[in-house]
C-alpha cells in the first residue's frame, strides 16, 4: 500500500484524537461550588449572624491571592466599607473571609463578590455574588435595670409626652401622629383624655393642670369643632375646628371615632367630681357634648343597624354598617346610654351582634375564640372599647368578654411565638400584631395579615388581659431593643428585625392604650371610672350585659 496513502487514511483520527485530549484536558469554568455564612447554607438575606460573621466559600479551582482584596466588598446602608481579614485553605481553593471589626448589634452589611476575581489558571469568574448579613440581637441591656414597677411607671410617664407636651397649642386636641401639625384625631383625643387622668392621678401633673387642659379640649370642640348631628369628623383641624376630610367620602360624622372621644370625655366627668366652680362647669359641659350626639340618627331612616359615617356633602355614600366584632363595641354601649338620642336593644341585637352571627366558637392554638375572624384579627379589636369597659366578669347573649379579651391575645401571642412565616426577632418575648405604621405605609397587622412587623402597642395595652406575657415584652423592649425603639413619647410605633426596619413615628391612637391599660392593670382606675357611670350602667343593663359591678 502506498504510505502516503496509509498516512491520509490516519490523519484525520489522530487530528480528531488529539482534539480530544485538548479539550479534555483544557480547564473547566471557574465557579463557586458552595457558600456558607457562619458554617450555614447561605442566602440573600441571612439574618441573626454573630457579631463575627464567617464568609466560607469554595471553588473549583486555586485562587489568585492577589485578586482577592480588591473583588471583594463589605459595606452598610450608609456606603460606610468595613474591614475584613481572609485565609485560603484546601490548596488555596476555599476562601474565609471575616469582618475585622466586631459589629454592632443590627448592622446591616452588604456583601459583592466581583467577576473579576481570578483562579490560578487566570479564569475569571465571570458573574457577581452578592447578598446581606444581618447581625443577630444584642441580649445585653440597653439601660440600667429597675424594677417591674418603676418600668410600668417610666413607660407610662414618657409616653405620657406624647398627649402633655405634644398636644395641640390652640385646642389641645391630641395630633393625629408626631407629623400631623395642625391636624388632630378624634378617637386619639379621647384616649388622650384619659391618658391626663392617669397622669393626675400618678402625679405627673397635678390636677388643676389636669382640669384645665381637658377644659380647653372641651370648649373647644362645643365652640368651634365642627358637628354632624352631634358626632365630630375623624381629623379636625386643631385651630380651626374645621373637618379635614379622612379620605374622599369621609369628610362628615365619624360615629365610631366620636365614641371614643365621648368614652374619653365621659370618664373626665367621672374623675373630676370635686364641688368646684371648675369641676361643675367642666362635667355640665361635657354632659352637654354627650348628651348632644344623635346616636339614633345614625341608624339610617330608622334601620336596626348603626351606620359609622355621615357626609354633609355625600351623605349616606360611605354605606358602612357597624357591625362585630371589632373595636366598635363602646359605640353601640354610649348609643344605648344616651338619655337624648338613645337606641334600643334590638338595633345592638340586629345590627352589631348580627343576631349570633359574630360568633366563631373555634379553637386556635388551644384557646377558644368566642367572637371574631378566625385568629382574631389586629389586638385593636380587644382594646378601643375595653380601656373604659371592664371585660372582667362582663357577659351578654354572645360570649364572656373576659374570655374574649383574654384568648383572643394569647392566640396573638402564640401565632408570633409559633412563628409560621419563620420572621426574623419572633419570640416569647417579641409579639403583638395590631394597626400601625409599617414598612412601606400602614396596615392592621394580624395573623392573617402578618408582613414581619411587631407594633409594641399590641403587647403592651394588652397587659391587662395576658399580665405575665405583656410584661415579658415590655422587659424586652425597654431593655433588650431599647436602644432602637426607645424615643421621646415612649416606644416608636412598629419595628421589623426582619427587615431592619425601625419606625420613627408615634400616634395617638397607639400611644393611648398603653398608659390606660397599664393602668388598668395596676389600678384599674378608667375601668371604675367609665363602667362605675350611672348612664353607661344603665346602657350596658338595657343591652343585657351581666357583670358584678352593674
Amino acid at each position: 500500500m502506498n504510505v502516503n496513502f496509509l498516512f491520509f487514511l490516519i490523519s484525520p483520527f489522530l487530528f480528531y484524537s488529539c482534539n480530544r485530549d485538548n479539550a479534555m484536558a483544557a480547564p473547566a469554568s471557574f465557579i463557586v461550588k458552595e457558600i456558607l455564612v457562619d458554617n450555614q447554607p447561605y442566602a440573600s438575606e441571612n439574618k441573626g449572624v454573630s457579631s463575627t460573621p464567617k464568609i466560607t466559600m469554595s471553588f473549583n479551582q486555586k485562587l489568585d491571592a492577589s485578586s482577592i482584596t480588591p473583588n471583594i466588598q463589605l459595606k452598610d446602608g450608609s456606603g460606610t466599607n468595613y474591614d475584613f481579614n481572609y485565609s485560603t485553605s484546601n490548596k488555596d481553593s476555599t476562601l474565609t473571609i471575616t469582618v475585622k471589626d466586631t459589629l454592632r448589634t443590627f448592622t446591616k452589611l452588604y456583601f459583592s463578590l466581583f467577576p473579576q476575581i481570578k483562579s490560578t489558571q487566570n479564569q475569571t469568574l465571570n458573574t457577581s455574588v452578592s447578598f446581606t448579613l444581618l447581625n443577630k440581637i444584642d441580649s445585653k441591656n440597653k439601660f440600667p435595670s429597675i424594677s417591674d414597677d418603676s418600668l410600668l411607671t417610666l413607660t407610662q410617664q414618657q409616653t405620657f409626652k406624647y398627649f402633655w407636651d405634644f398636644g395641640h397649642p390652640v385646642s389641645g386636641l391630641s395630633r393625629e401622629r408626631n407629623t400631623s401639625g395642625n391636624t388632630c384625631t378624634t378617637g386619639g383625643t379621647g384616649f388622650g383624655i384619659q391618658s391626663i387622668i392617669v397622669a393626675v392621678q400618678r402625679n405627673f401633673i397635678s390636677r388643676s393642670a389636669g382640669r384645665a387642659r381637658i377644659q380647653l379640649m372641651a370648649n373647644f370642640l362645643d365652640t368651634k369643632a365642627k358637628k354632624y348631628h352631634g358626632a365630630f369628623a375623624h381629623w379636625l383641624d386643631g385651630s380651626s375646628g374645621q373637618t379635614i376630610p379622612f379620605s374622599q367620602y369621609d369628610d362628615g360624622g365619624d360615629l365610631v371615632e366620636t365614641s371614643y372621644l365621648m368614652a374619653g370625655l365621659l370618664t373626665a366627668r367621672a374623675y373630676f367630681d370635686a364641688n368646684t366652680p371648675e369641676e361643675t362647669q367642666l362635667r355640665a359641659l361635657i354632659t352637654k357634648l354627650y348628651e348632644g350626639v344623635e346616636w339614633s340618627w345614625y341608624q339610617q331612616n330608622n334601620q336596626q343597624v348603626l351606620y359609622w359615617h355621615w357626609s354633609e356633602n355625600y351623605a349616606w355614600k360611605m354605606n358602612h354598617k357597624v357591625q362585630g366584632w371589632n373595636e366598635a363595641l363602646i359605640m353601640y354601649i354610649l348609643a344605648a346610654s344616651s338619655p337624648t338620642f338613645p337606641i334600643t336593644k334590638s338595633v345592638y341585637q340586629n345590627g352589631w351582634a348580627n343576631n349570633g352571627g359574630m360568633k366563631n366558637g373555634k379553637t386556635f392554638y388551644n384557646y377558644v375564640l368566642p367572637l371574631g375572624p378566625n385568629l382574631g384579627g389586629p389586638l385593636f379589636f380587644e382594646q378601643y372599647t375595653f380601656l373604659g369597659i371592664d371585660p372582667n366578669g362582663l357577659t351578654d347573649d354572645y360570649a364572656n368578654y373576659q374570655l374574649q379579651t383574654k384568648n383572643h391575645t394569647l392566640i396573638n401571642y402564640e401565632y408570633c411565638k409559633a412563628n409560621p412565616r419563620n420572621y426574623y426577632g419572633y419570640s416569647a418575648n417579641c409579639w403583638g400584631l395590631t394597626a400601625s405604621d409599617t414598612y412601606d405605609g400602614y396596615t392592621a397587622h394580624e395573623p392573617n395579615n402578618d408582613r414581619g412587623v411587631i407594633s409594641p402597642t399590641a403587647a403592651l395595652s394588652s397587659i391587662a388581659f395576658t399580665p405575665t406575657e405583656s410584661m415579658q415584652a415590655l422587659r424586652h423592649f425597654y431593655y433588650i431593643l431599647g436602644d432602637k425603639i426607645w424615643k421621646e413619647y415612649g416606644f416608636v410605633d412598629a419595628f421589623s428585625l426582619d427587615k431592619y426596619w425601625f419606625a420613627n413615628s408615634f400616634l395617638a391612637i397607639d400611644q393611648g392604650p398603653i398608659i390606660v391599660m397599664i393602668e388598668n392593670h395596676r389600678s384599674k382606675l378608667i375601668w371604675n371610672l367609665l363602667s362605675g357611670d350611672p348612664v353607661v350602667k344603665d346602657g350596658m343593663r338595657k343591652l343585657g350585659f351581666k357583670a358584678p359591678y352593674l
